[in-house]
């Protein structure tokens, strides 16, 4: 039976972080994904949508020596522009822009495509020796003891590990077999997922612009043969999602543009887009013998304010950290008591707050609107809340 410190089940890009900072630390980690990542932008499966890296979350990279791999790609995001309106086609209400200079920063974080990352992490962890990848294999089983999990793999492979991790989505199989319920909120959104060039260039500026069905969130990415480009995440009720998804090219772009109320100009769809639902999803717990859930399995969260995979990395941070202090006490009831506790206000506060946050911003009614114009001048015009809100969101190690 193959022995390692620690078994990681899921290959996404939170599963594939966790395995490069623990192998970073010395600890022997075997990883599992039923499907190996899709490391290309054009290839059936790849995730077209993309990741603002929040400064705790450069904080981490560094430490464990990924940035210098992730730098080269990244676009800052100088700025976060947030745009209210009302009616359709959209007429801008109310617009504030924030800036990290209020924090003392230069970003507020650095953005790069979902599919890229993975390749990029996916290609760090294969060169570490301490780190075992088995991709294309997923988690079958485990079997739980005082001192150590049995784990079956679904090709029949067993092994011995101190600490199983779950790291596999939102229908976790970890969480699954360690019994472990999850309470989910579902608000009839689903959310589009693509890039897009325009003419005009986006500065640097992440924007959020708020109509009836949700957020239309715009992130800079690299020119795009030689144009201005921008990763898009575009909530609405399902049924105009899925329409939209089935219009002719031109008038997809059409109806995007106006959505942008203008702002980059004329855009036009870069490549393919995904469609998936919007949920918030939280579990039960965050532990179990010798189990720890992180990242999806532990939370899901709707597309706003960057908030879902950097909630994610403060996870892996937060178990990171506590692994590293006190190696010996690995997988250990104390250990992960203390994960639990580490984390479990941060999640039950975001999950609840964003919450609320897109249940205001997918009304179309006029007083629910004017409420949210009107928070969005108190929430910029006053300067202590307005920097309380951009720590809050930009989170703490």
């Amino acid at each position: 039976m193959h022995d390692v410190d620690i078994f990681i089940s899921g290959g996404g890009i939170a599963g594939l972080t966790a395995a490069a900072a623990f192998g970073h630390g010395g600890f022997s980690v075997l990883l599992a994904d039923p499907a190996p990542p899709v490391a290309d932008m054009r290839a059936d499966g790849s995730d077209l949508r993309s990741t603002a890296f929040l400064q705790p979350a450069r904080t981490l990279f560094e430490e464990i020596g990924l940035w210098e791999v992730l730098a080269p790609f990244a676009v800052p995001l100088d700025a976060l522009r947030i745009v209210d309106t009302k009616g359709w086609p959209p007429e801008i209400s109310e617009t504030r822009t924030f800036e990290p200079t209020d924090l003392g920063e230069d970003s507020f974080g650095w953005n790069l495509p979902n599919w890229l990352i993975r390749r990029e992490i996916l290609r760090f962890a294969e060169a570490q020796t301490g780190i075992e990848l088995a991709l294309g294999t997923g988690f079958r089983s485990m079997l739980t003891r005082t001192r150590e999990v049995r784990v079956t793999l679904t090709d029949g492979r067993a092994l011995r590990a101190r600490l199983v991790i779950g790291a596999d989505g939102r229908a976790s199989p970890v969480r699954e077999a360690a019994g472990i319920a999850a309470h989910t909120i579902r608000y009839g959104q689903k959310a589009l997922a693509f890039s897009a060039s325009h003419p005009i260039p986006h500065g640097q500026i992440s924007t959020e612009i708020y109509n009836r069905g949700g957020a239309f969130t715009t992130v800079p990415l690299p020119d795009h043969k030689g144009a201005p480009a921008s990763a898009i995440v575009w909530m609405n009720a399902g049924p105009r999602a899925q329409a939209l998804a089935a219009l002719p090219t031109a008038e997809f772009d059409a109806q995007m543009t106006a959505r942008a109320c203008g702002l980059l100009g004329p855009m036009e769809r870069i490549g393919d887009l995904r469609l998936w639902p919007v949920v918030t999803q939280t579990a039960d717990r965050l532990t179990a013998e010798r189990t720890a859930l992180v990242a999806e399995a532990a939370h899901v969260l709707p597309p706003i304010g960057a908030q879902g995979l950097n909630t994610s990395l403060h996870d892996i941070a937060a178990l990171y950290d506590l692994a590293k202090a006190a190696p010996e006490g690995l997988g250990t009831p104390a250990q992960l008591a203390r994960y639990a506790r580490s984390r479990e206000r941060d999640i039950a506060l975001r999950a609840r707050s964003i919450d609320l946050f897109n249940r205001i911003c997918q009304s179309g009614e006029p007083p629910i609107q004017a409420l949210r114009s009107a928070g969005l001048r108190a929430a910029h015009g006053v300067a202590p809340l307005r920097r309380a809100l951009m720590r809050a969101g930009l989170g703490t190690r």
